[in-house]
């Protein structure tokens, strides 16, 4: 009897650990991050608007913190932030997305309107960026 409940309190408190999707599938870290390269992109491609590079950094940490409370191990989380590869994929994502919205690369006016509009909705991508407008 004493064996079962060691047994299952042990699967109790590891199974959240072997729950765990894949950190670039968990939903709130793949969406806020997707909103910051979107932010990025609107950034690098309008004159008039410009990355809160300290609101970024901010999100960063908050996200980073998330993904430990989850579960992740701190490893995990530095090797996929740091991952050449993911960051190519998300800026591909976020690249279709601004697509999607009309915007693309030598087409400023688009990503200027479409970042007003995302500061407009007071979006995670509008509060990650400011308009010089």
């Amino acid at each position: 009897m004493l064996r079962n409940l060691t047994i299952a309190l042990t699967l109790a408190v590891t199974a959240p650990a072997y729950a765990l999707v894949p950190i670039n599938e968990e939903p709130v870290i793949h969406d806020k991050l997707l909103q910051g390269f979107i932010g990025d992109a609107i950034a690098d491609n309008c004159p008039t608007m410009e990355a809160r590079k300290l609101r970024a950094l901010g999100e960063l940490n908050s996200l980073r913190d998330y993904a430990l409370k989850q579960g992740y191990e701190s490893g995990v989380v530095r090797d996929f932030v740091t991952s050449k590869e993911e960051k190519k994929k998300f800026k591909a994502e976020a690249a279709e997305w601004l697509k999607a919205k009309g915007a693309e690369p030598g087409n400023a006016e688009a990503y200027c309107t479409i970042g007003e509009a995302e500061i407009a909705k007071d979006s995670l991508i509008g509060y990650l960026l400011r308009s010089k407008k």
